[in-house]
């Protein structure tokens, strides 16, 4: 059963509102598997991709306020809450007069909840969630099976538009649905994703700005989906879909979910042209579907880059190819088009070739090409420029359409324009232009344009346009993968991931991953995750990440949030929830232990400490750490006449806070002891300390505290000028070269 569930935050637009500090997050999450007993959906995560980009690109959600989740169960789902809770409690506190809440889901659902790998999240938690979020505004959009029950536990009906008078000064929750109770919820193989979906992120873009002001109002772009949903349903095996809502919102203005101004480059359709247009971007991702009528300008936001556009009009069928760039906007007329043919889907009231058979694709289906080069073939001597699929390709250099589950061996290279399914086995360079399903293995470069899945290896270059899938990409050089990646790279140099990584990731030089990554990146050079860590990072030189949950372990750790530890010679994160081991630890905030030489915490100790005690007249120390564990900096100067003596040390200790004035502090300290006349000519003596203090804090910025120590002062050779360093009897323990001292004492001071 086919189900999304989308969760969206309300936005204003007026004037007013621009000026107003106003935060928008996102929550996006994508799960194919609904659990045993439920198909696997294809193209969930790739709504929630599609989605997080329009929003980036014109909703005006930055990409450190959009969390993207895929393939999550249930306990991921309610983490995915919890972090956008503490982004608005963060906006909240950073002087946000606004914060406006977007949650996206895209899954499988029932009608009583949301199905995620098998565990379910019934809609009243699902609401109390969404409810308990500190936020303004929030929407939820369902675009899966039976999504309208969500919809409905307050009184929401199917209608097919809705009008509400909202704005900067709105208030209160949007519930969109993409079906009734009782009815499915479709993806579609031609859009690669759902009907809903689709339609909402085509209006989005332009394609539902009815009054042409170049913004898409939440009314425009839920009358334009729920229109084409049903129309593009109405004659599928599903059946007709009919879109649903619920809302309780209160306000003046305007309601702006995008702002097509917000790119740097747009398309925009002349008045002359007519007919749908389907426009796929450079990967051949279909991006904006659009019915456009005669006689008015439609315009489009889009990312710079190049994309062709299909249009259907009166039986005919036409193609065009343009390039959108910074500060521009590209027009498109008719005379931009060029007829083309429809697809080969049978060779009918004609001789097919020898062996030949039609294939599924629309293409000739040869068992056998054997060539020298694509033009010097059997498959152009017996098809001619017809677009063919083999079983089987021998050759120098082979070339063709598709290769159908079978195997291509080339001495130099293997190029196919379309799909590839099977094994390709070349001296020099594999290309699969589309999709690739199998194996390349090559000694110079291996390309997948499409989704890859399987195996690809080779001393140069792996690259993948779209998602990898399954097993993954062996280089000796590079392995780069444009988008979502599930598997294992390895690569001397480097492995590079557009997207979301899943699986494993080895290097000597450097791992990157441009989203989020779950399981393990290991290298001797750096690992980066630019978004959520899940999983171990360990480097001999550098791991990034922006919010680990696991470890990292490399000579540097970088982090924004830590949920687990940092092991290395130098950590760095914000919030740490566990521990940091390290010789140098910095963090702002630490909920757990940092073990290290130097833990600095900005919210922890920080204080600066003059005593005096029965062994030195005047310390110094310097006390920095945590809330709980400290690490102390320590000087001091002796009591005689000349103040010659003087001594150093370090120490480490606990902070034990018993009310909210007093405090107890213990610790160990080592001190190295000399005197300034001659400084370290002789055997050092060495002074170990156990000290307990008890304070009382007198004003914010000002403590007292008083309390004993026990001390042991060590001594080499002869060293008459440290017969004693203590105003107090001591008990002394001699051997043939040294003695040892220890007593009991004292110290009174200052903290400030």
């Amino acid at each position: 059963m086919r189900g999304l569930a989308l969760l969206v935050a309300l936005w204003s637009a007026t004037a007013a509102a621009e000026a107003e500090p106003v935060r928008r997050l996102a929550l996006l999450v994508g799960v194919n598997d609904g659990g045993p007993g439920r198909t696997r959906l294809q193209y969930a995560a790739t709504d929630a991709r599609a989605f997080a980009q329009v929003l980036g690109e014109l909703g005006g959600v930055a990409a450190s306020d959009r969390v993207l989740l895929l393939d999550v169960d249930r306990q991921g789902l309610l983490a995915g809450f919890d972090r956008v809770r503490r982004l608005a409690e963060g906006a909240r506190d950073s002087g946000a007069l606004r914060v406006e809440v977007l949650l996206y889901y895209s899954g499988h659902s029932d009608e009583e909840g949301l199905l995620l790998q098998g565990q379910r999240v019934d809609y009243g938690e699902l609401r109390r969630a969404l409810d308990a979020l500190p936020a303004d505004v929030r929407i939820a959009v369902l675009d899966s099976c039976a999504s309208g029950a969500f919809a409905r536990r307050k009184g929401g009906v199917a209608r097919p538009a809705f009008l509400v008078d909202v704005g900067n000064q709105v208030k209160g929750h949007a519930i969109l649905t993409s079906s009734s109770e009782s009815e499915a919820s479709q993806e579609s193989d031609r859009l690669g994703g759902s009907y809903f979906t689709h339609n909402l992120v085509s209006g989005l873009r332009g394609a539902a700005d009815a009054t042409h002001d170049g913004r898409v109002t939440l009314t425009e772009a839920y009358q334009f989906a729920f229109h084409e949903t049903l129309a593009r349903t109405e004659r599928t095996q599903g059946g007709a879909q009919h879109p649903a809502y619920d809302i309780e919102l209160a306000g003046t203005g305007d309601l702006v979910m995008t702002d097509l101004r917000a790119t740097s480059a747009g398309l925009v359709l002349t008045e002359p042209l007519e007919g749908r247009l389907y426009v796929r971007d450079a990967a051949g991702t279909l991006v904006v579907e659009v019915q456009k009528s005669p006689g008015r300008l439609t315009e489009l936001g889009l990312a710079p880059g190049r994309y062709t556009a299909r249009r259907e009009l009166s039986g005919t069928v036409a193609e065009a190819a343009f390039v959108l760039r910074d500060n521009e906007r590209t027009p498109l007329a008719p005379a931009d088009f060029v007829a083309v043919q429809g697809e080969l889907t049978a060779l009918r009231g004609g001789p097919a070739p020898a062996g030949a058979l039609a294939s599924a694709g629309g293409r000739v289906r040869l068992p056998i090409n054997l060539s020298l080069v694509p033009a010097l073939s059997t498959n152009t001597m017996a098809v001619g420029s017809a677009p063919v699929e083999n079983r089987l390709a021998l050759g120098v250099v082979n070339g063709g359409e598709s290769l159908g589950g079978g195997l291509a061996l080339g001495l130099v290279s293997n190029w196919y324009d379309a799909e590839a399914q099977g094994v390709m086995l070349a001296g020099a360079v594999n290309v699969a232009r589309g999709e690739m399903t199998g194996a390349q293995l090559s000694l110079f470069t291996n390309v997948a344009g499409g989704q890859m899945r399987g195996f690809q290896g080779t001393f140069g270059v792996n690259y993948a346009g779209d998602d990898v899938h399954v097993v993954g990409q062996l280089a000796g050089g590079v392995n780069v993968a444009r988008r979502d990646f599930v598997g294992f790279q390895g690569a001397t140099v480097l492995n590079y991931v557009g997207g979301d990584a899943r699986g494993f990731q080895a290097a000597l030089g450097f791992n990157q991953v441009k989203g989020s990554m779950q399981g393990f990146q290991g290298a001797l050079g750096i690992n980066s995750t630019k978004s959520d860590l899940t999983g171990v990072q360990a480097a001999m030189g550098l791991n990034r990440a922006e919010r680990v949950t696991g470890g990292q372990v490399a000579l540097l750790n970088v982090a924004n949030e830590v949920t687990g530890i940092q092991l290395g010679l130098l950590n760095v994160a914000a919030h740490v929830t566990g521990t940091q081991v390290g010789l140098l630890n910095l963090s702002d905030r630490m909920t757990g232990v940092p073990l290290g030489l130097l833990s600095i915490e900005r919210e922890g100790q920080f204080h600066l400490e003059v005593w005096s005690s029965d062994i030195q007249l005047t310390n110094l120390g310097l006390k920095f750490g945590g809330r709980y564990l400290y690490t102390t900096l320590i000087a001091g100067m002796g009591p005689d006449d000349r103040l010659d003596r003087f001594s150093l040390g370090i120490g480490l200790g606990g902070h034990i806070p018993v009310s909210e004035r007093f405090w107890v502090d213990v610790d160990v300290a080592a001190h190295a002891v000399t005197l300034m006349r001659k400084p370290f000519e002789d055997t050092i003596p060495l002074l170990g300390q156990l000290r307990a203090m008890v304070g009382f804090q007198v004003l914010p910025r000002l403590a007292v505290f008083a309390g004993p120590t026990y001390n042991v002062f060590a001594t080499w050779g002869e060293t008459p000028d440290f017969q004693s360093i203590t105003t107090l009897r001591v008990h002394t323990k001699r051997d043939l070269s040294t003695r040892l001292q220890n007593w009991p004492g004292f110290q009174v001071g200052l903290r400030l």
